[in-house]
């Protein structure tokens, strides 16, 4: 098979699983890990896909990331539920911190009322929600806003959280998987996250199950870093049983 050839087949292998593996591309076509990197990079510099850890993914996925509007009116029935059943892990909590997201948005409008609690966020529509709460102290990360998201991100943000020590943090993913953890698109957006599970003595991912072996283009967290998942009831029981033995308990909504 000529270079040419192996390298279109490669970008189609790529479109229809969303992601190819450098071993197992070298297993498949009978040639060298250097030979399948060189395919890589030579697909990159075309633009059809980009490198990440180990493989790559089709720039097409690094381009379409919906933008907040989008995400939030898909699948609002599972991430009312996920947020409804994300409510007990406040127990015991006095300080909370929020990811910017449709589904911690939603848990943002069930906080209780009434119930003094400190709440961080990087998300400019939660601070907007949460603002006429008397009852809530609440905190806005600075940082450079993300049009797409709507989320402070960068150093600005980054140093907000780097002295924190709360509770509880309630994250957002745009992918999760027992082999690459919790990932999502925007590398600027995975280190805020990172940070945030940094800062909490707890760290609790609502997702729902489209979410699911979705692997996107920055980690930011593995599955033994999380305590709990809260998840939609849709979620195949055999990957929920998996990942609850990568590490955290998997609650289903």
């Amino acid at each position: 098979m000529y270079a040419e050839e192996r390298q279109g087949e490669i970008a189609r292998q790529a479109r229809a699983q969303g992601r190819v593996d450098v071993a197992e591309l070298a297993l498949s076509f009978s040639v060298s890990l250097e030979t399948v990197r060189r395919d890589l990079t030579a697909l990159e510099r075309s633009g059809v896909l980009r490198r990440v850890h180990g493989g790559a993914i089709p720039a097409e996925r690094l381009r379409h990331e919906p933008g907040l509007a989008v995400r939030a009116g898909e699948h609002t029935e599972q991430k009312r539920r996920i947020a409804q059943a994300a409510l007990a892990e406040l127990e015991g909590a006095a300080t909370v911190l929020l990811d910017a997201g449709s589904t911690t948005a939603q848990l943002a409008d069930l906080l209780p009322v009434g119930r003094e609690l400190t709440v961080v966020t990087n998300a400019l529509p939660i601070a907007t929600a949460l603002s006429g709460r008397t009852d809530l102290t609440l905190h806005l990360l600075g940082g450079r806003v993300r049009p797409r998201t709507l989320a402070t991100v960068d150093h600005v943000a980054l140093a907000g959280l780097a002295d924190l020590c709360v509770d509880v943090a309630f994250l957002g993913t745009n992918g999760i998987s027992t082999e690459r953890g919790l990932t999502t698109a925007d590398p600027a957006e995975a280190a805020v996250k990172r940070a945030m599970v940094a800062a909490a003595r707890r760290a609790v991912v609502l997702t729902d199950s489209s979410k699911v072996g979705d692997d996107q283009f920055a980690r930011f967290a593995g599955l033994e870093d999380v305590e709990t998942l809260v998840m939609d009831n849709a979620v195949d029981p055999r990957v929920a049983a998996a990942f609850e033995a990568a590490g955290p308990r998997v609650v289903l909504a």
